[in-house]
């Protein structure tokens, strides 16, 4: 687990960022979009929507950070435009006027663990891994000790469900939490020599679209175009999982990963929608308040929960224009 851990900080340390650049009509500039990781199936959908928001007129770039971390610290220094995560921490404690405009996806994640535990109440001193120091997996891990009673001994952490899988498999963990898809492919895989442990329901955000609030009103017209895209792609994926198999360009970031993956996409998106993972109206309202709870269980907010403003994280106004 050292030297697993330890070339993963390295990797943190240099912030290198892998960028591609998409080129539309000429514009006097591009919203520039950190995402929190590098392209996978989960993000089969978010990428649907950009070619939708393309075709609508949007001139966009995306840069992939290595960490949620580096995507909020992005978006807050400016050098980024509009960014994936969770910001609740950074947002109250910076007091910079970012905000939240769209719930990409819920907290449905897994503890998954080798043979040595069958319960959570199991893992009461043990050490686990997780995906980022305040990030979503870190925010279950609190709210688990919460319910359940216990306190988990080391945590450390490794950007990506399907790395912490590797160290799962490789025997560099014992327990780690992942997304639905990879939980889906170790229990298809190695089924017989792993445990998925029993969880509560969560319904928090896990991933957000987040911008600086002066920013998205200077930049209306694009920001209402992204989001009118997404709205767009949840409500038709609700309606037929399979419309995200079918609308993925086969030259773009997607459709060049491995074809085991893009043969699955409709299995994935049929069990996400499903269990719940998308909210086909971009989350509002109802959202932000689940968020505001969670979130201050979880440690990234301070005070009563029912003192907090949803105003003061979320900005409404695109996605009430999308929902017209």
């Amino acid at each position: 687990m050292n030297l697993f851990y330890k070339n993963f900080r390295t990797l943190l340390a240099s912030l290198l960022l892998v960028s591609f650049a998409y080129s539309g009509t000429a514009q006097a500039a591009k919203i520039r979009i950190a995402l929190a990781e590098t392209p996978s199936d989960e993000l089969a959908a978010f990428f649907v929507a950009l070619d939708r928001a393309k075709a609508m007129g949007l001139d966009y770039e995306w840069t992939a950070f290595s960490d949620e971390e580096l995507a909020i610290q992005a978006i807050l220094s400016g050098q980024m435009d509009i960014g994936f995560g969770t910001p609740y921490s950074a947002m109250q404690r910076s007091k910079a006027p970012v905000r939240i405009i769209f719930q990409l996806s819920k907290l449905k994640f897994f503890p998954v663990s080798s043979k040595k535990y069958s319960s959570l109440k199991d893992l009461d001193g043990e050490p686990i891994l997780l995906h980022s120091r305040g990030g979503g997996t870190d925010s279950i891990a609190n709210v688990i000790e919460d319910r359940v009673g216990i306190k988990f001994g080391k945590r450390s952490y490794v950007p990506g469900s399907s790395n912490r899988i590797v160290a799962l498999i490789a025997g560099q963990t014992d327990a780690t939490i992942v997304d639905l898809s990879n939980k889906n492919k170790l229990v298809k895989q190695k089924g017989d020599e792993f445990n998925v442990l029993p969880m509560f329901e969560v319904d928090a955000s896990d991933e957000a679209l987040f911008a600086n609030v002066n920013w998205i009103k200077d930049n209306a017209k694009d920001v209402d175009i992204f989001v009118k895209a997404l709205v767009s792609v949840y409500q038709d994926m609700h309606k037929d999982p399979t419309v995200i198999r079918r609308e993925t360009n086969p030259d773009g970031p997607i459709g060049q990963l491995p074809k085991e993956i893009l043969d699955e996409l409709d299995g994935f998106y049929a069990d996400a929608v499903a269990g719940g993972l998308y909210d086909p109206n971009g989350g509002g309202k109802k959202a932000a308040v689940a968020d505001l709870e969670w979130y201050s269980k979880a440690g990234q907010l301070t005070g009563d929960p029912a003192s907090l403003k949803i105003e003061d994280f979320w900005y409404m106004e695109p996605l009430k224009r999308a929902m017209q």
